[in-house]
């Protein structure tokens, strides 16, 4: 009699177990996280930026003529010649005009935008999933879900009983 009673209650609970079961939500915990996240911004300022050239306005007239003279005169001393003291006077000329050009240095500015790229870090907190408490038929049971639920709600469960 107990094996028939036995018997016939696990078939009762056996077809409980295979029907579409509901349970009952009784506690709704949320779990965070920390995510970190990059947003770059683009900064730009104006900027004064030199300019290269020249500067002086190369060789005086009493420059070259200066480099004429002693060149006609180291020409002519050279040679012994007219012809020599005509091409030494033209060599001291340019040779005094090529050592005078004036040195190169900033002349002037001018205004730039230039911009650059900087990284700026944000941490944020959040929802990664719920722990979620059920109750079904006086059996209390927990899961993690991605799903929002609130105490109250009635979740469909699937149910599996096995012999040791």
């Amino acid at each position: 009699m107990k094996y028939l009673l036995a018997t016939a209650a696990m078939a009762t609970f056996a077809t409980q177990a295979s029907a579409e079961n509901y349970a009952t939500i009784t506690n709704v915990t949320a779990n965070y996280q920390e995510v970190t996240t990059n947003q770059p911004v683009t900064i730009c300022n104006d900027v004064e930026v030199p300019i290269y050239g020249n500067t002086g306005g190369g060789a005086s007239g009493a420059d070259v003529l200066g480099g004429m003279i002693i060149g006609g005169l180291l020409g002519k001393g050279v040679t012994g010649k007219d012809n020599g003291a005509a091409a030494g006077a033209v060599l001291g000329g340019i040779i005094a005009a090529d050592n005078n050009q004036g040195k190169r240095g900033i002349v002037g500015y001018k205004r730039e935008k230039q911009c650059y790229q900087e990284n700026r870090y944000t941490t944020e907190r959040q929802i990664k999933n719920y722990r979620i408490r059920y109750e079904w038929n006086g059996v209390v049971g927990k899961s993690y879900t991605y799903n929002s639920y609130n105490v109250g709600d009635r979740i469909p469960i699937s149910v599996s009983i096995s012999a040791k």
